[in-house]
């Protein structure tokens, strides 16, 4: 048998206006993913248990079948692992993002987009700042990542980190346009984070990179904003857990973090991107080749929840339309070859475009292939999925339902 997972991140949103009414599913040119539904199965499932923050990281592990309440670490962390930083067992990784702030408000948490050659320059320049021995005999040390997304591992010296779970901080995704300080990080080791991103403003300031988008009539890196921390997490390997032997496709460093505790292996490529420019054929070119090893794909595509981050509807409704055109069309064309196969197609949470936020709520999935039979439901989108009567809450419990139901 072979599996595939389509995640459009993000997809799940609410009736719009400017969409006639309709949500951005709904109003996107949908057939493949509607053909899913209509020789398979849609339903709803709850990736996000409360009290856990509604963010990637926790839906994802969800969808992936891991019940976040058990093995929910922190976001960072995983980043660190797609990254190949190797975590101690008393040292900490704190998600870094490029972000412009100004007039005291969270205007982009992107920077503008900040490529990664020019975060790259900042980072060193906050590394050669700012890292560095601290007065507890710990160490920080800045690690760039892709575009605004690096990060801050903090190495354990002879006393204790000064970070634990009481240590409380807020994603910059989630404060558009709001008064930053009304969101920085508080509780236990807050006041080293906060210490950070003010002294980050003077470093970055007149830095060459800043200078020249600025120069450019791009939006500059103000600061960085620290968020997502905590320890490297125990999560059992997929294949043990599961069976199936597998591998990811991302633009996106979490989503790749998560799948290396997970065993599973990397489909990359320069044009996949975590942004609207994403190659989405080309995912699903990587995808095909790579069930020739492997007995399940995650597709993973970034560019619906960026759309909703921005606020824009016909950019989400695009995406949304790519993935369907380009990745899922191609996937149930190409599956039948390999012989037994199941589709998966699933947002990991919502990102509605009126709050531009991740939310709590359930979200449509769509399940296909052999085994499967025919649910009586016609359109992938909210309101068919809510009508068919499935539900799966905890979402983790439907992975066990797609590869052995």
């Amino acid at each position: 048998m072979k599996y595939v997972i389509a995640i459009p991140d993000g997809a799940a949103d609410d009736p719009q206006q400017s969409l006639g009414g309709k949500t951005p599913l709904q109003a996107a040119r949908t057939p493949h993913m509607d053909r899913a539904v209509q020789i398979g199965v849609t339903g709803l499932m709850n990736n996000v248990p409360k009290p856990l923050t509604p963010a990637s990281d926790v839906a994802t592990l969800s969808l992936f079948g891991y019940d976040p309440l058990e093995v929910y670490s922190g976001r960072a962390p995983l980043e660190a692992a797609a990254l190949g930083v190797t975590l101690g067992p008393g040292d900490w990784a704190v998600r870094c993002n490029l972000v412009h702030v100004a007039d005291g408000l969270m205007r982009d948490f992107t920077a503008g987009h900040i490529s990664s050659e020019e975060g790259r320059q900042a980072i060193a320049a906050l590394q050669k700042a700012l890292g560095g021995l601290t007065a507890d005999g710990g160490r920080l040390e800045f690690v760039p990542g892709v575009s605004y997304r690096n990060l801050l591992v903090y190495r354990a010296g002879a006393s204790p980190a000064p970070f634990d779970d009481a240590t409380k901080t807020q994603p910059p995704h989630d404060i558009p346009d709001k008064p930053a300080a009304d969101y920085l990080p508080s509780g236990t080791g807050s006041d080293l984070l906060h210490y950070l991103m003010v002294r980050s403003r003077t470093v970055l300031a007149e830095h060459p990179v800043n200078e020249a988008r600025r120069a450019a009539g791009k939006r500059d890196a103000t600061q960085i904003w620290l968020w997502g921390q905590g320890r490297a997490p125990t999560l059992t390997k997929f294949a043990e857990r599961y069976g199936p032997r597998g591998a990811i496709c991302s633009g996106v460093d979490l989503r790749r973090g998560v799948g290396v505790p997970l065993g599973w292996d990397r489909l990359d490529h320069p044009a996949v991107t975590d942004y609207l420019d994403n190659d989405y054929a080309k995912q699903a070119e990587l995808a095909i080749a790579g069930l020739q090893s492997h007995d399940l794909v995650c597709v993973h595509v970034e560019a619906p929840d960026e759309a909703s981050h921005e606020g824009r509807a016909d950019a989400k409704v695009e995406a949304i339309e790519r993935i369907d055109r380009d990745i899922v069309g191609p996937l149930l064309e190409a599956l039948p070859g390999f012989g037994d196969w199941r589709l998966l197609v699933a947002p990991d949470h919502r990102t509605p475009l009126q709050t531009r936020t991740h939310s709590y709520g359930a979200v449509p999935f769509a399940v296909a292939g052999t085994g499967i039979p025919a649910g009586g439901q016609a359109a992938y989108d909210e309101d068919a999925a809510a009508s068919s009567g499935r539900s799966v809450d905890p979402g983790w419990r439907l992975m066990e339902w797609f590869l052995r139901g």
